[in-house]
């Protein structure tokens, strides 16, 4: 018989995997686009007054903090994700409610679409950019805003959540 309380547990899993090869699967079609096709060549497309579409690679981690090129960019940094992912992975497996999976899953999936540029490209690929005047914000992906939003839901989740699950 099967176990009635795993059920939702699974759901969630299920859930929170899906939304992270979805992630995947828009990072790394997103980042072929512009590497791809409109980058060719490299230039700045100004799309607003404070948003150009430009091509950065980043060998640091988010928003090119720590920025290093060389082996540990590249292979240093991806097994630090690919730690982290497991460890998000098996706290998704005890996630509880829906705002958590979809959190958790969100983060797996854009760290895991930086893990793959960094391997087969060297560095991440970067492209939208926002700045207001002079002031630029560093460049960034699809990946790196599903781990914002990841974030911030589980925030809001670890802030607002049910407190029947907190105990």
């Amino acid at each position: 018989m099967p176990d009635a309380a795993a059920e939702p547990a699974r759901r969630f899993v299920r859930l929170g995997l899906g939304l992270a090869v979805l992630t995947i699967a828009l990072d790394q079609l997103s980042k072929w686009w512009i590497v791809a096709q409109v980058m060719t060549p490299p230039r700045v497309i100004e799309v607003t007054s404070f948003f150009n579409i430009v091509l950065a690679w980043n060998t640091g981690v988010s928003f090119s903090m720590l920025n290093m090129g060389g082996a540990f960019g590249r292979w240093g940094l991806s097994a630090l994700a690919l730690a982290i992912v497991a460890v998000l992975f098996f706290w998704l497996r005890k996630a509880e409610r829906q705002l958590p999976a979809i959190g958790l899953g969100l983060v797996i999936g854009g760290a895991l679409g930086n893990v793959i540029d960094r391997v087969r490209l060297g560095a991440v690929a970067d492209f939208l950019l926002f700045h207001w005047g002079d002031a630029y914000w560093p460049a960034f992906n699809v990946a790196d805003c599903a781990i914002t939003v990841g974030v911030g839901a589980l925030l809001v989740d670890a802030l607002f959540g049910s407190r029947e699950s907190h105990t």
